[in-house]
């Protein structure tokens, strides 16, 4: 597959132009999509006419020209649904351009549609959409990663330049290790929520999928930025990321934390991430091992504190407002139960039982009960548990306490290194279907990227070939940074990127 990086170039040698770049990637969304199912929707008309607006404009030289860009659809897009791939919200439309794409859009990226993902974002395999599960590219058997597999799957199957996602626990950096493409989670503030359907607030990250390290870079240049619309967004400088690939990593301290290196570690991926820090050694990297030592309570502390927020901020959908709405007839199918139900048990007549307060009631229970699918129910009961009366401090505080705990470890140790490498996953992808039922399971496949969301820090995935084991299936190498360390992950990233070339 081409990057964008590439294609680029092909553009300002007028080896091509933007129609015939996105009509090619919108011939391989119609041959490849219907068994991915990587897409929900697909605007054809509209990225065609982007992209002729752009070839008539041949003295514009946008530094995105050309970009074909998916957008996970939890992310807004004037005019466009944005599902979170749920019942809840299959009829929504957005009413304004998320700040991302509205910067993306002034430096001429073009928008080719919408892609699945893991219902509200939660999940790890991008199986709980309501739409159906994605594919793997590389084997269709097998998830591609969530939540944003979807975006990384139209990547690694060549449907697009790049895709943007979302990382709430590993959402980017999950799929684009399971995909063999690169992903990076920035510093949290790094680029603005504004537009950005809310899971965790204080955990949601916004960042690029993309061909290659050097894609996402250029995609970050424009994403990075204050935005007066959103309180959490930095106001830090940002500097050109793609000018930081300098292909040198001579006195790089780079840091293997033993706690991701401990049992329960693959060992296949264990011997491939050390097949390349031992090129990086050769590059001029300097390699010790270091430690995390509050790792082990990072899932507890993720999953008490993100299904805390989850709770809260899906409170919102609730049917009347907006939201999925209860069929009449079925809601008075309800009712009617209801009625028979009270008659039945002390003679109290329908009229005098069902007042406007318990049908508004009703009619709120059986909205929520079918719009939202079971992993997001066991999310938001498990989150308004832990904030509930007599649990709060238990659990909630607790772990927040942890929390903070976790993140005085990574600024403890990028005073002794500049960077982390670490895997991205514990183990291969797995077959679909064969962890629906066992959700601890899942959310331990989280454990190696978690903690970063919980400190706050960058992350980037870079792909590392595929499995030595059968099925040979993708596998990617994480590497983590300090807060605004993105130029340094990015510049270890390409040079391991490098490496497998």
């Amino acid at each position: 597959m081409t990057s964008f990086a590439d294609a680029r170039k092909a553009l300002q040698r007028g080896e091509t132009d933007c129609e015939t770049l996105v009509s090619s990637f919108l011939a391989r969304i119609r041959e490849r999509n219907p068994s991915l199912n990587a897409f929900i929707s697909v605007d054809e008309a509209d990225a065609l006419a982007q992209a002729r607006r752009l070839d008539r404009s041949p003295d514009v030289d946008l530094p995105l020209k050309g970009l074909a860009l998916a957008v996970k659809d939890v992310i807004c897009m004037k005019g466009r649904r944005v599902t979170c791939s749920s019942r809840m919200l299959e009829q929504f439309e957005s009413l304004y351009d998320a700040t991302a794409i509205e910067r993306l859009r002034a430096a001429g990226a073009i928008f080719v549609g919408k892609t699945n993902c893991d219902e509200f974002a939660m999940g790890s395999s991008n199986e709980t959409s309501y739409f159906g599960p994605v594919r793997n590219p590389a084997n269709a058997e097998y998830v591609p990663g969530g939540s944003s597999g979807g975006s990384a799957a139209a990547v690694a199957a060549g449907l697009c330049h790049a895709a943007l996602g979302t990382d709430t626990g590993g959402s980017i950096r999950q799929p684009a290790a399971h995909c063999g493409v690169a992903g990076l989670k920035p510093t949290y503030g790094r680029v603005s929520r504004n537009g950005l359907v809310a899971f965790a607030s204080s955990f949601d990250c916004m960042g690029p999928i993309g061909q290659s390290v050097e894609d996402c870079a250029l995609l970050l240049n424009h994403m990075a930025g204050r935005d007066e619309r959103d309180s959490t967004s930095a106001s830090a400088r940002v500097p050109d990321y793609a000018q930081a690939l300098t292909g040198d990593v001579r006195g790089v301290r780079i840091g293997l934390p033993k706690e991701y290196f401990a049992d329960g570690l693959d060992d296949g991926i264990r011997s491939m991430i050390e097949e390349c820090v031992r090129g990086l050694e050769r590059e001029g990297a300097i390699v010790r091992e270091v430690s995390l030592p509050r790792t082990e309570y990072g899932v507890a502390a993720y999953y008490i504190l993100t299904t805390a927020e989850a709770s809260s901020n899906l409170a919102r959908y609730d049917g009347i407002r907006y939201g999925h709405r209860a069929a009449p007839g079925e809601l008075r199918g309800a009712l009617r139960s209801e009625q028979a139900a009270v008659s039945g048990a002390n003679g109290e007549s329908a009229g005098e039982r069902l007042d406007a307060e318990s049908m508004l009631r009703e009619f709120y229970t059986a909205s929520r009960t079918e719009g939202f699918g079971d992993e997001v129910k066991r999310r938001i009961m498990l989150g308004a548990y832990v904030l509930s009366s007599g649990y709060y401090e238990a659990y909630y505080a607790k772990g927040q306490q942890a929390r903070t705990l976790i993140r005085n470890d990574f600024d403890a140790v990028f005073e002794e290194v500049d960077a982390l490498v670490t895997p991205a996953t514990p183990a291969p992808p797995f077959r679909l279907g064969s962890r629906v039922d066992d959700p601890m399971a899942m959310y331990l496949g989280d454990v190696y990227t978690v903690p970063a969301n919980l400190a706050g820090v960058p992350g980037l995935v870079v792909p590392l070939g595929l499995h030595p084991a059968p099925p040979r299936l993708p596998i990617g190498m994480q590497i983590l940074g300090p807060h605004f360390g993105e130029e340094t992950i990015l510049r270890i990233g390409d040079m391991a990127e490098r490496l497998q070339r």
